[in-house]
């Protein structure tokens, strides 16, 4: 894949990234240890999935199939071989003739369409059970919209004041951040990077290098995998990723809940 179109679809939410914060909170709170989420899967190099059975991870096609091949991914400080990926038939990946004149004009609406069109999950099947940790839920309930969500992940970083750099680096610190869900319909559940003082406490972001990472709700005294983080808006941040007003939609799990039955169900 062109190193160009590479660092589009990885530094969307301009992929999702990691995690980018408030400008007036230090990072330092956003920081976590590993096991505030042992379910978090690494891919080789940046971008992330999740655990959701012993031997299935669920990510966001695009954080994936970039890669010539996937042979292995970490979790838990594990290598885990892979046995098969299975990327959801409606995946579009973006062509990069459409890319080069949304670089060119700034002008990202049929960019925006085909992003929204597109079916961007996949399932990766491991080809041992994981059993050292807990496989997440994944939240089955349609009523995400004005929930709080919390996302993890390690990819870029910056604040919301001044955004952060493609350049930048797309694995660093697991972080997490929370926020309200702005909109939920269909495959897609959005959220806006509100500033101060409208933002939440711990108000946050994704960044480059987040794709495929967890979107969570909390039901009851459990956090579900509502989402999966895909993409933001790049005429939300002015020409810079991660500012304040971006606009960041994630896969919605709900809208997939039969699709990923079905594969997993269809194995031996």
């Amino acid at each position: 894949m062109p190193r160009l179109l590479l660092l589009a679809l990885f530094a969307f939410p301009f992929s999702a990234s990691a995690i980018i914060i408030r400008g007036d909170i230090d990072d330092s709170k956003y920081r976590v240890p590993a096991s505030e989420f042992p379910a978090l899967v690494d891919m080789p190099g940046e971008g992330h999935g999740v655990l959701i059975a012993p031997q299935w991870v669920v990510t966001a096609a695009h954080a994936i199939t970039w890669q010539p091949e996937i042979l292995q991914v970490t979790i838990n400080g594990i290598p885990r071989e892979v046995d098969r990926l299975v990327v959801h038939q409606g995946y579009k990946k973006p062509l990069q003739a459409l890319l080069e004149q949304a670089l060119a004009t700034w002008d990202w609406t049929l960019f925006r369409v085909l992003l929204a069109g597109s079916d961007d999950i996949a399932l990766v099947r491991l080809k041992q059970p994981v059993t050292d940790v807990a496989p997440v839920s994944i939240n089955k309930s349609d009523d995400e919209f004005g929930q709080i969500i919390k996302v993890i992940g390690k990819g870029a970083t910056g604040n919301g004041v001044t955004g952060y750099e493609f350049s930048d680096p797309h694995r660093t610190e697991l972080r997490r951040a929370y926020n309200k869900v702005t909109s939920a319909d269909g495959r897609w559940l959005c959220y806006v990077f509100d500033a101060p003082p409208d933002a939440l406490p711990l108000e946050g972001g994704t960044g480059s290098g987040d794709s495929g990472g967890p979107v969570l709700v909390q039901v009851k005294d459990d956090w579900l995998l509502a989402g999966l983080t895909s993409w933001s808006d790049p005429q939300s941040t002015n020409r810079t990723p991660g500012r304040y007003g971006q606009v960041s939609c994630n896969v919605r799990l709900s809208h997939y809940e039969d699709w990923i039955e079905g594969v997993i169900s269809a194995q031996p």
